[in-house]
């Protein structure tokens, strides 16, 4: 029994944790995998080349970015060969805001004879582990702070191993929050970064050119293995709100994690009801917080801003569902849109319930294995986007009927902007994703009004499909397994009794036909 104070649900997950690897072997033979100013990389006989000369410095240092996925559990090695200056291999990195530049954890290296080795945190901390030693990485009194914990070796003995001007082997090991450095078969350095705050579960793979002298770097024969990694999601469940079979927020977040519990992905599931955790340490290894609330003035976020700034700049992931979308014009739209891509917007956006149609579905991760489907929901539309929509692709996309504006103006009904739209045929967005800068994933989703939707099968695989994303799962190509849902199931855990408007009848043939087909 839930108790009426606020309750969190942790749930073991039943999927193997033993995955199978899969190994990577990354394009060295053309940039076309690659982002990067040509002006300093190139690609030549299957080599990977950065170089800088007297008349072609770089102001700053400038990376090489992989464009063919995050990394974050994985095992890489690669050859470098290093000419003059120092160089890195920047992973489970962001991109501040600039064109080619990286900050992160970086494997170093260098012409010189003490830094190659190293973990250093480009843009993020300074030196974490100096060659030949073991560090813990903590924050005491909310400063960060590095400890010596232990040896892997003597500097100068792990230098003799490298190769100056020549090719060397560098092997890099990610796992959880442990981090390994290898160079020639040597470890050079081990990290464990118990520093909650800053650490990072995924991110971007890329290669540095430094500024300062002429230089050359080369790169060849890269492998990434992918390491299983198990990932966290906390479900959190806004406050009681509409009634028995609508709005049921617990109910819903317990649903999906079941679901996710056994889809046979690595996943782990915390399920947190009554809003925001009195205790929201829960969410400190986060890889996504997925919210199912009331939103608006009342919104759980919004009084939370900084604590989801704190989190999202880690790369953690964010998905909305149906009034968890909507928030206040200001600080919390400003930040919900840098976190998802969008959000309901009071005046701008509006809230019908209207039959969608989905008739086709975009090539996207999350639309994996869902076929075009139609649903009766309130599905809000005319959402408050950034500008130019940077990094968001749109998911559910359906041109509403101009009843859905039947109603008069007012805060979610109706205004001038949306009704022009609606004439001019302009097609709206109900469900969105958005990868963003700092490697995180957002996910918006207006549906789930009604909780019997959920045993909507293809309405129900493209939000388990959008979390697994958000929490970066690679999402299988027919997308997460669920079973098809039954009445009982879905009417465990509500917040309500039933009331003389349920019609179990009904929903057991709605539940009849989706599962038909």
């Amino acid at each position: 029994m839930f108790s009426a104070l606020a309750v969190t649900l942790a749930c073991v997950a039943i999927s193997p944790q033993e995955a199978p690897t899969s190994e990577v072997v990354i394009r060295t033979d053309s940039l076309e995998d690659w982002d990067g100013n040509e002006k300093f990389w190139r690609a030549e006989d299957g080599v990977l080349i950065g170089e800088t000369t007297k008349d072609n410095p770089t102001k700053g240092n400038t990376f090489l970015i992989w464009r063919g996925g995050y990394v974050d559990n994985f095992e890489l090695q690669l050859e470098y060969k290093l000419t003059g200056g120092n160089s890195g291999i920047q992973y489970r990195s962001f991109e501040p805001g600039a064109k080619w530049v990286v900050g992160g954890y970086q494997a170093d290296f260098e012409s010189g004879k003490r830094f190659s080795g190293i973990l250093y945190g480009e843009k993020f901390r300074g030196i974490l582990a100096n060659r030949g030693k073991k560090t813990e990485l903590t924050r005491v009194d909310g400063k960060y702070k590095s400890t010596v914990v232990g040896e892997v070796g003597d500097s100068d003995e792990i230098q003799s191993a490298i190769k100056a001007n020549d090719w060397n082997t560098y092997r890099i090991v990610a796992n959880g929050y442990n981090f390994q450095h290898f160079i020639n078969g040597v470890k050079t350095s081990e990290c464990t970064d118990n520093d909650i705050t800053m650490r990072r579960a995924a991110g971007v793979l890329a290669l540095q050119l430094h500024a300062g002298p002429p230089m050359t770097v080369q790169f060849r024969n890269i492998r990434l293995k992918r390491l299983p990694a198990k990932k966290k999601v906390v479900l959190i469940a806004g406050t009681k709100s509409h009634g028995y079979g609508s709005h049921e927020h617990k109910a819903g977040c317990m649903l999906l994690a079941d679901a996710l519990e056994k889809s046979g992905l690595p996943i782990e599931t915390t399920v947190v009801t009554q809003g925001w955790p009195k205790d929201d340490s829960v969410l400190d290894d986060a890889d996504s917080i997925v919210i199912y609330c009331d939103g608006g003035r009342r919104h759980p976020f919004n009084k939370h801003l900084d604590r989801l700034k704190q989190l999202t700049k880690r790369g953690t992931g964010i998905v909305c569902i149906h009034y968890g979308v909507e928030t206040v014009k200001g600080k919390p739209g400003e930040a919900f849109m840098e976190m998802t891509g969008g959000y309901f917007e009071p005046h701008w956006s509006v809230n019908p319930h209207w039959v969608a149609n989905y008739r086709s579905m975009p090539d996207h991760p999350i639309a994996n294995g869902v076929e075009p489907f139609a649903i009766n929901d309130e599905w809000y539309y005319h959402m408050k986007f950034l500008d130019g929509m940077p990094g968001v692709t749109p998911i559910l996309t359906d041109l509403p009927p101009e009843t859905t504006l039947k109603r008069r103006d007012g805060a979610h009904s109706g205004n001038p902007t949306v009704r022009k739209a609606i004439a001019d045929r302009q097609s709206q967005h109900m469900a969105w994703a958005r990868q963003r800068p700092d490697a995180g994933r957002g996910f918006g989703f207006t549906g789930g009004h009604y909780h019997w939707n959920w045993g909507h099968n293809q309405f129900r695989k493209l939000v388990l499909n959008a979390i697994a994303w958000s929490a970066h799962i690679d999402v299988p190509e027919g997308g997460v397994k669920s079973q098809p849902v039954t009445l009982e199931e879905l009417k465990a855990n509500q917040d309500y009794e039933p009331n003389d408007r349920f019609n179990p009848e009904r929903i057991k043939a709605l539940l009849s036909e989706w599962n038909a087909e």
